[in-house]
């Protein structure tokens, strides 16, 4: 039993890892000029691609269900692949990965709030108390605590589009723990890239037709690789196991290493530094976290 729990951290710890490491390729490729939303939609093309042979029985048999529940794969399609994804790396072009990493860590936070706002789970004065202080932290980190960007409106977009592709994750989740789908993980995850993929399309056209346009080489090559078989796949394949193993709640503590490593490897690779303003913002942040893992429930 030992030995699994240990297997269970080294993969949750990889897969941490990974997810970090999209930063860090994300703020690679802006610097080799490599389309945002074109290096997601062929990051994707190639990961469902990959997941069709493993999945394409089991979709084709459960086709009538899917069709049932449409609605729902798109809005996580949607929200997951077609938004949240393209704007990480969108993002990445105008800001910092250290902010994106801290602003990211509040996803579960935020999970939280949307499912009490939509009425899917119960929450508690301490839950609702960590939503504040992570937006408090979220706002120091956005306004880099200087009053004269609040008072100008003068917000870095990289910024602000990182708090809408926020959001757009914890939608996602939200609704993936509301909708409890009859099918595996591996064929819910082909689904919710297929539509996906299907909605980022037209976007992926537009960006082209503005001249934005892949560089076929290296940088290109390597960069999708990254994506496509490491926080694309195998964190997918090892988030899944390690919760098999310990179980989701414990499994979700992981999460809290992505602004670790990625802030220690955006300070190694990129030379970035650790703000005042970013102190201020995961002081609020762990705070926030800390608090909304409280369970007792308001009467």
């Amino acid at each position: 039993m030992q030995n699994k729990n240990v297997l269970a951290y080294i993969l949750l710890v990889f897969a941490t890892l990974f997810w970090s490491g999209n930063f860090i390729v994300g703020k690679a490729a802006s610097i080799y000029e490599i389309p945002p939303f074109s290096l997601n939609f062929y990051r994707w093309l190639f990961a469902g691609l990959i997941l069709l042979p493993f999945t394409y029985k089991e979709i084709i048999n459960n086709l009538d269900y899917i069709k049932s529940r449409i609605k729902i794969f798109i809005l996580l399609g949607f929200t997951s692949i077609t938004i949240f994804n393209s704007i990480v790396y969108y993002s990445l072009y105008h800001t910092q990965v250290i902010s994106g990493v801290l602003m990211i860590s509040t996803i579960p936070v935020w999970i939280i709030f949307i499912s009490s706002f939509l009425n899917i789970e119960k929450t508690n004065i301490f839950q609702l108390s960590g939503v504040g202080l992570s937006l408090i932290g979220v706002i120091f980190i956005i306004t880099k605590a200087d009053l004269n960007l609040i008072l100008n409106l003068d917000f870095n977009k990289g910024d602000l589009t990182m708090v809408v592709a926020m959001f757009a994750w914890a939608v996602y989740s939200a609704f993936l723990k509301k909708d409890k789908l009859k099918i595996s993980q591996i064929a819910l995850l082909e689904m919710v890239i297929v539509t996906g993929l299907i909605l980022l399309i037209p976007i992926f056209l537009i960006e082209m037709s503005l001249g934005n346009k892949i560089q076929f080489g290296k940088p290109f090559y390597l960069t999708l690789m990254y994506v496509v078989l490491f926080p694309g796949l195998a964190s997918f394949f090892f988030w899944i196991k390690g919760i098999g193993i310990i179980g989701a709640n414990r499994a979700g503590i992981f999460l809290h290493l992505m602004p670790i490593f990625g802030a220690v490897m955006a300070m190694l690779i990129f030379r970035e530094k650790f703000m005042f303003y970013h102190i201020l913002g995961a002081f609020f942040i762990i705070l926030g976290i800390t608090l909304s893992n409280k369970k007792t429930k308001i009467s």
